[in-house]
């Protein structure tokens, strides 16, 4: 599978680059792409919600009226889940929503995930570059000159560089992770994904094992 390499300015540099079929034209397999999204957004959960039980509710524990004759139901403590300032029933506790999820089922589904994205023709490869000093406007730039201004992008590089990072970090709809980095939630989140030369050896190397 070949696809043109442009350069930071939208130009196509005459070059081709070589996507593995094995990573970017399998057969999607839907569920594993649900399990890995879903484990993804369940890991960013913090799980710190909790209310009080009637337990931990702080009150006088005296019965607060006589067992019969009022007419109505008998009650023993005004910290009772029935009356106003009461305990909660079942309350929501601290718990970690993260589950197990095995490496090969997270594999098939990053390479669903790119499948999909190839299908639909919504991936680019960038030739490898890199910024003197991290500015938004020479990131901003080289959105532009790809025709990603009003599009979620994921750009994907080979390694870490901070100049490129930190140039995209105060542009919303645009991401810059490392081949390393890439996720099932981010590369379907994305309407266009932007392909270093450079991460591309790593991706596949990641997604063949």
């Amino acid at each position: 599978m070949k696809v043109a390499v442009l350069d930071i300015n939208g130009k196509d540099t005459g070059r081709q680059a070589e996507l593995s079929k094995d990573v970017f034209a399998i057969e999607p397999n839907d569920h594993a792409v649900y399990l890995d999204v879903k484990q993804y957004l369940a890991n960013q959960r913090q799980g710190t919600h909790k209310s009080k039980e009637r337990g931990e509710i702080a009150g006088s524990t005296r019965k607060i009226k006589k067992q019969k004759g009022t007419g109505t139901a008998r009650a023993g403590s005004i910290k009772s889940p029935v009356f106003r300032g009461g305990g909660r029933i079942f309350g929501p506790r601290p718990r970690n929503y993260g589950f197990k999820l095995n490496k090969n089922v997270k594999r098939l589904a990053r390479k669903s995930a790119l499948s999909i994205k190839a299908s639909e023709k919504a991936i680019t490869v960038l030739e490898d570059f890199s910024f003197d000093a991290p500015k938004t406007k020479n990131f901003t730039a080289v959105l532009k000159a790809l025709d990603l201004e009003n599009k979620k992008s994921l750009f994907v590089l080979g390694g870490a560089n901070n100049n490129v990072y930190l140039s995209s970090r105060n542009l919303k709809g645009s991401e810059v992770v490392t081949s390393s980095e890439l996720s099932t939630y981010k590369v379907l989140n994305a309407n266009q994904i932007v392909l270093l030369e450079g991460a591309i050896e790593g991706i596949e190397s990641n997604l063949s094992k």
